[in-house]
């Protein structure tokens, strides 16, 4: 392992360190009363090694290239979880991506620039390594850990790029208010899909102040709403323009419902951003969403309306949200456009014996122009072979209305077996 990456990861501890006297604080009584039923042993016994083995071919054929993309690549995930003691647990993961094969695409890293992106780096990096506290509806982490905030519209994990993003720093969940759970975060890095080391075209890391807050409230067994506050506060890099770090500084405010009205349910999101920290952005930009899907035994239909606006020539930015689940899986708007997106969307999936199939249609137009960007086609085969192997195919089809963008295909073939 680099020496830069024990400097990141004894860094992941170091600058947690104030939080961790809290932890110490916390856990002391909890010590003193369960001393007696739990202890180091049971630490060590209850502990247990997991090995997840995630193989991809991509292929990319997109107009603005002569080369397609052929990426064959292999995640290799070794992850050691303790017992639990005295309340207290701890996790450490790492993560290796490697090649199979020619790299014939453009990983950002390997300066293959000839090709499409296929945003997977190699290298070997700890994905999560942390300390955990949980008593009487309390949970708590400090370190490197996975966070997935609701369907990840603003905060996830990336989990279907190779390197998935993480998190260092302290995180709290409570649940003592019942039907409500607060959930706070201070993150003061973020360990992105392009790393573990920083390339020419994307910073590896964001260092930052940073503060997700959120409050779900179960308002009954089939309505649930959450309260949101995401503000980042980005570090800029010098290597690197401020729109690839400090002008991705925002400060998101919103709400998000999610219900069932057996066999109908709905979805609905709205949110208010606006620039933060040393960003050098003026601008205050609308989120809203709407989704309605029925369940019809055989299949389940859904339709839905998705806008990230624009202010002063600024999109809304979502930078480390799960970004490939919306907006189509050929990834054409990771970053929102300058004149906002509309996204109107329609899809099926239902069950054939034990393959799930997906289909989504997608039609995308400018929030604040005329401009009209395309549409796109994507489906998806998942089976689940046995409980510790499955495989899934993906395609996806981005058709351009717009010099902006350029026609897209993808394909996917992914498989996964856990040990």
């Amino acid at each position: 392992m680099k020496a830069r990456e024990h400097t990141r990861v004894t860094a992941v501890w170091l600058r947690g360190a104030g939080t961790g006297l809290v932890f110490m604080g916390l856990s002391a009584a909890a010590v003193a009363q369960d001393s007696t039923h739990e202890g180091f042993g049971q630490f060590i016994a209850d502990s247990r090694i997991e090995a997840d083995f995630r193989y991809r071919f991509e292929h990319v054929d997109q107009d603005a290239f002569d080369k397609d993309a052929d990426a064959s690549t292999l995640r290799s995930r070794i992850t050691l979880r303790s017992g639990k003691a005295w309340g207290l647990s701890v996790l450490g993961e790492i993560d290796n991506i490697a090649y199979l094969g020619d790299d014939d695409f453009n990983s950002t890293d390997n300066g293959n620039t000839a090709f499409p992106v296929v945003a997977d780096p190699k290298g070997t990096e700890v994905n999560q390594l942390w300390l955990g506290y949980t008593a009487d509806g309390l949970a708590a982490h400090i370190g490197r850990q996975r966070i997935n905030h609701g369907n990840q519209r603003f905060i996830g994990g990336v989990a279907w790029r190779q390197n998935e993003q993480t998190y260092d720093g302290a995180r709290l969940e409570w649940k003592g208010l019942h039907p409500v759970t607060l959930d706070y975060a201070y993150i003061y890095n973020v360990n992105r899909i392009f790393g573990p080391s920083d390339t020419a075209a994307q910073p590896g890391d964001w260092r930052g102040d940073n503060h997700f807050i959120r409050l779900d409230w179960a308002l009954a067994s089939e309505h649930k709403l959450a309260v949101f506050a995401y503000l980042l506060d980005i570090d800029a890099r010098a290597a690197w323009g401020p729109q690839l770090s400090v002008n991705n500084s925002t400060d998101t405010f919103g709400l998000d419902y999610a219900g069932s009205f057996k066999p109908f349910s709905l979805k609905a999101a709205y949110a208010v951003q606006s620039d933060s920290g040393d960003s050098s952005l003026n601008y205050d930009a609308r989120y809203w969403m709407l989704e309605g899907a029925v369940d019809l035994a055989v299949l389940t239909a859904l339709v839905g309306y998705e806008v990230l606006g624009s202010d002063n020539g600024v999109g809304f930015k979502t930078p480390l949200a799960t970004l490939h689940k919306f907006q189509g899986w050929a990834d054409l708007f990771l970053v929102t456009p300058d004149d906002g997106i509309e996204d109107w969307y329609l899809g099926a999936s239902g069950k054939a014996g034990p393959v799930t199939l997906e289909a989504y249609y997608h039609e995308f137009k400018a929030e604040s122009s005329s401009a009209e960007f395309g549409s796109e086609i994507d489906m998806a085969a998942t089976w689940p072979v046995t409980k510790r192997f499955s495989t899934q195919l993906t395609y996806a089809v981005f058709d351009a209305d717009s010099a902006r963008y350029t026609d897209t295909e993808k394909v996917w073939l992914t498989l996964q077996f856990k040990l």
